[in-house]
């Protein structure tokens, strides 16, 4: 079976590539790709069961089966429309962040609060003087998942609708990387779901974060 291998962060600068085509046994199994990439990578088996797996932009555990022309992602610790949560209310762009447009995907005359927050480009972080960060997402999945996290939100506040959008490549101390917005009847839910989507975010999306230092760059996981 020929399957197509992505790879993201730490894992593609180790690999040297960002995707891998595969040839492997019919009837392999998500273990067995792991277990031959690793014999590879020592970094995938150095990050264990911290590493997901995707499928064809759905998450899947190792005794998934495989099928010719899947394209598998590996993804490593993330750094930390027509209605709610439609397509188009969530993107992933290499371009600098407008936060009135992504106001404007949510705001209407329902919404008595709108939240919005700014996630900036600081320059210091974890005792260190920041140079530049660089962003990297696996972009169709990243928003997928941000799509997933503004339906949520609309079920646990109704009459919400939410917005958000992500940064990738390289960002200077001071750019947004991030701009979440979150419209509501009411200013307390807005709050919450504002908050509840940032915070689902760090920890669910696929995009991964290099700290450019003054004293070295590494890759940002959500242990660090």
């Amino acid at each position: 079976m020929q399957l197509t291998v992505k790879l993201f962060g730490s894992l593609r600068e180790e690999a040297g590539a960002k995707e891998l085509a595969l040839e492997v046994p019919a009837g392999s199994r998500v273990a067995d790709l792991r277990q031959l990439l690793a014999s590879r990578y020592p970094l995938l088996e150095q990050l264990g069961d911290r590493i997901a797996v995707s499928v064809n932009l759905e998450l899947v555990n190792a005794d998934a089966a495989l099928s010719d022309g899947d394209e598998v992602a590996l993804l490593p610790p993330v750094a930390g429309g027509a209605g709610p949560g439609s397509v188009g209310t969530c993107t992933i762009s290499d371009h600098a962040l407008d936060e009135d447009e992504v106001v404007a995907r949510v705001a209407g005359p329902d919404a008595g609060g709108v939240v919005t927050f700014v996630g900036n480009v600081r320059n210091e972080a974890r005792g260190r003087s920041i140079r530049y960060l660089e962003y990297e997402a696996y972009p169709d999945m990243a928003e997928r998942e941000m799509q997933k996290i503004a339906a949520e939100a609309a079920v646990r506040w109704p009459g919400t609708r939410v917005a958000i959008a992500h940064r990738t490549g390289h960002l200077e101390i001071g750019d947004a990387a991030v701009v979440v917005v979150a419209a509501a009847p009411h200013r307390a839910e807005a709050f919450e779901a504002c908050r509840f989507s940032i915070d689902t975010l760090k920890q669910t999306v696929p995009i991964w974060k290099k700290e450019v230092a003054t004293d070295g760059e590494y890759w940002v996981d959500d242990h660090a």
